[in-house]
């Protein structure tokens, strides 16, 4: 799945930022444009892991793919 990034760089560091606009709160930042683009990818897969859950007796959960 692609998902759209946006890269900033630091005019001070020289360092940039990247976020997830679809994705709340993803966000990350490398030394250079390569790195950041490979720390969000690591955040994204993050963000998107599922949580392990305890659910009541006889609750059914399922999955869904979307896209």
């Amino acid at each position: 799945m692609k998902w759209r990034v946006i890269l900033e760089p630091d005019p001070e560091t020289g360092e940039w930022a990247v976020w997830c606009p679809e994705l709340p709160g993803c966000t990350s930042a490398g030394e250079t444009e390569e790195e950041a683009l490979e720390n969000i990818r690591e955040a994204i897969q993050l963000y998107l892991e599922t949580d392990q859950i305890q659910l009541p007796l006889g609750t059914i959960s399922r999955e869904v793919t979307v896209g």
